[in-house]
């Protein structure tokens, strides 16, 4: 990693899934489908949760979060995509590359912080039912919640921070359809040692952290 960030590129290219021109409406029309039938469903599981006072529990609140954050996780990249398909444009600028990042890695692990949490709810739910309402209270339930928003952005933003840093070739195709993390930090032309350090040790961390709590709880 330089010292500093000396790259003038504005711009890299999406190559995404395909670059068959007959494949493109297949996929734009799969994965419109795919966006369009998360995004209804979650808001239909929010809706629900909020307009529904016999749902207002622990696990309920945790699941409308979960909810949330997976319409969050998707509109990051799959609208991208789409406008890129439509317009026959692959470019996205460096801003946006980086932007795009920040949020696809926010609530990538938002997700498994959730998941983690309303895993923990079941625990206490079973393992000391009479106990529960004193333990999972909503005081309890929103510091949990936040807790796994502030780890989701410290991380994000430590990764987008040092890929800044990094430099880039003019000319900079990612093979994929929208910014990752990996991918971008091989394409660069500076060294990425502490890079892929730090993303190998968060990564084993961030994912082993959540798992062990899971497979705890069960």
């Amino acid at each position: 990693m330089e010292p500093g960030n000396e790259t003038h590129i504005s711009e890299f290219l999406l190559l995404g899934l395909s670059e068959d021109p007959e494949l493109q409406p297949l996929i734009f029309g799969l994965f419109l489908s795919m966006y369009l039938i998360t995004v209804c469903g979650n808001l239909l599981i929010i809706l629900a949760t909020i307009s529904d006072s016999h749902l207002h529990t622990p696990m309920y609140f945790f699941l409308s979060n979960l909810s949330f954050v997976d319409i969050c996780f998707t509109s990051t990249t799959v609208p991208k995509m789409l406008v890129n398909i439509q317009t026959q444009s692959q470019v996205i600028t460096y801003a946006g590359c980086i932007t795009q990042l920040f949020f696809f890695l926010v609530f990538a692990t938002l997700d498994y912080f959730l998941l983690t949490v309303m895993a923990y709810d079941r625990y206490v739910a079973i393992c000391h039912p009479l106990h529960y309402t004193v333990i999972m209270t909503p005081w309890v339930c929103g510091k949990l919640v936040l807790a796994s928003w502030v780890m989701s952005v410290l991380y994000s933003l430590l990764q987008c921070l040092m890929a800044l840093w990094l430099i880039f070739c003019t000319h900079v195709e990612i093979p994929h359809f929208f910014c990752e993390l990996n991918q971008l930090i091989h394409l660069a032309f500076s060294n990425t040692l502490i890079n892929d350090i730090v993303l190998y040790f968060a990564a084993g961390v961030l994912a082993g952290s959540p798992f062990t709590g899971i497979l705890y709880s069960y």
